[in-house]
């Protein structure tokens, strides 16, 4: 698969003026239910009208889905307000009722993704269709993955294709319900630039009151939609209600994000932004130095308890550096998250090169 213009034909054919907007409860629940909220987004920035009809849930016992039962309805919402509707297919099954029921786009869901023998059904299932299929990230920050399965839709003869960006599940409990982990989607864009981008927010915050910023750190980095979970009534819905915004929040939400420009023509710009990206180029070649220097003590550190046959790993000393560095990263102005990450990364490869030292 090669990146080509063709990649954004299925977007670009909405001529909008801002970015994409899907939106709709997580669950549809009943059909007065997705018909009264559909009809509160009809005259909105929203195209699409998104519902989810088969649930995958965590755990046996929880709500999972009306089934079959809301295509009907989806199609009732779509009668009476215009707006596309899109929901989640988990098998060939779910792809071949909502093709009956003209379903426009259908989204493969982050548990469906990690598995390519379920992708692939669906995308048997899909040779050829015009329909657009949007693919969430894998649970699990994995790029290749990620991109595997939108190969099989595309050599599935699927051309219609995107991404939802909605996070990636982690053993460290954080502000969110799912790690954005924000590079791995800016290294799909710098890979695919024109294959469509969109956020998920409300399965990335877990929770109502940040996503707008979500939202807005999406377009600062040129995604191309948002799809955000609505309801009219959102503490009382069947699924995920913490993460659920009311319509009107939604409009109001659109109404302040700011769009960014891609590039700005101004040579005062051009020439500050130059001048700028050449301090980062010589503190980055200084960051290397540095971190070069610290291998070659990891080093020295290797030799000694190679010596002295001490383990590598010393689970004490890890956790003083850890929480010294922490602290530290907090009066130099860096989150905790980024220090964590920072220092997991230095320390995995200083035990590698301690490793290598003590095996040879």
């Amino acid at each position: 698969m090669e990146n080509k213009k063709e990649l954004r034909t299925w977007l670009d054919k909405f001529n909008l003026d801002h970015p994409l907007v899907i939106a709709g409860p997580c669950s549809a629940e009943t059909e007065e239910q997705l018909v009264k909220i559909a009809k509160q987004l009809k005259d909105s920035d929203v195209s699409v009208l998104r519902a989810g009809l088969w649930k995958p849930r965590t755990r046996p016992g929880n709500f999972e889905g009306v089934g079959a039962l809301g295509l009907k309805w989806m199609q009732t919402a779509k009668e009476e307000t215009g707006l596309l509707t899109t929901t989640e297919v988990a098998n060939a099954n779910h792809v071949e009722l909502a093709l009956k029921h003209d379903v426009d786009i259908l989204w493969i869901g982050a548990r469906t993704t990690v598995s390519p023998f379920i992708v692939q059904d669906i995308a048997d299932a899909l040779q050829g269709t015009d329909k657009t299929v949007l693919i969430k990230n894998p649970v699990n920050p994995d790029l290749s993955l990620w991109l595997g399965a939108v190969e099989r839709f595309y050599t599935a003869d699927v051309k219609n294709l995107g991404v939802i960006h909605r996070g990636f599940s982690a053993y460290e409990k954080t502000k969110y319900r799912n790690n954005p982990e924000w590079q791995i989607p800016i290294d799909l864009q710098n890979r695919f630039p024109d294959l469509p981008l969109i956020l998920d927010p409300s399965h990335i915050a877990g929770r109502r009151d940040i996503i707008f910023d979500l939202c807005q750190t999406a377009l600062d980095l040129n995604y191309d939609g948002l799809m955000v979970e609505t309801h009219h009534d959102p503490d009382n819905a069947w699924s995920d209600a913490a993460q659920q915004i009311t319509p009107a929040t939604l409009i109001q939400i659109m109404e302040d994000l700011k769009i960014r420009k891609e590039i700005s023509e101004s040579k005062e710009f051009v020439n500050s932004l130059k001048n700028l990206r050449a301090k980062i180029d010589i503190a980055d070649h200084q960051l290397l130095e540095v971190l070069s220097k610290r291998m070659k003590i990891a080093d020295d550190i290797g030799k000694i308890k190679k010596t002295q046959n001490v383990a590598i790993l010393q689970t004490s000393r890890w956790n003083e550096i850890l929480g010294k560095m922490i602290l530290e990263g907090e009066q130099q102005g860096l989150s905790e998250e980024f220090v964590l990450k920072m220092f997991k990364a230095i320390h995995q490869e200083s035990i590698n090169h301690q490793k290598k030292v003590i095996s040879e």
